[in-house]
């Protein structure tokens, strides 16, 4: 499979692969285990091909887990005190995690820009995860995370061909 820069064709192709991925895994279980600096690699050729503006997918569809510490550092990017922005942000999901109350996220503009982007979550600072030491611990995570993100698709498309 060449290339995908086209974030709204990620899911179907995505469905495509991921047997595929998953196959390689199980087979390459101890190569992908030190792998690490090849993913990094890659993780850095595909983040500066691909326009996260012109996507947004992981905004749109993707709730972080929200941690105290974001809590505290959002609220006081908004001006509003953290119990307030609980409130009138966030919910506890079913497995016990704040979360947004709706997504897409309530930062997330037309233009896809996050209006609190130096406040953000870690889980948004982070995303989408391929740059992580021991890759190979989120590798099912990431690709739950390629029916989203083109970075992530063509990571897992370039790691299977190792």
């Amino acid at each position: 499979m060449s290339k995908q820069t086209d974030h709204t064709q990620l899911p179907e192709l995505a469905q495509k692969a991921e047997p595929e991925w998953k196959r390689y895994f199980a087979k390459n279980k101890k190569k992908v285990e030190k792998m690490d600096v090849f993913i990094h690699g890659l993780h850095q050729k595909y983040s500066d091909e691909t326009d996260c503006l012109s996507c947004g997918n992981c905004c749109r569809a993707l709730g972080p887990r929200i941690t105290d510490k974001d809590v505290e550092r959002m609220a006081k990017a908004l001006r509003i005190k953290t119990n307030n922005f609980i409130e009138q942000y966030l919910r506890i999901d079913e497995d016990g995690d704040m979360v947004f109350r709706s997504m897409p996220c309530p930062f997330l503009g037309d233009d896809n820009y996050c209006a609190i982007y130096e406040s953000r979550p870690k889980a948004c600072r982070e995303y989408p995860h391929t740059d992580r030491k021991r890759f190979y611990q989120i590798y099912n995570l990431s690709i739950k995370n390629a029916y989203t993100c083109p970075i992530v698709f063509n990571v897992l498309e370039e790691v299977k061909k190792q």
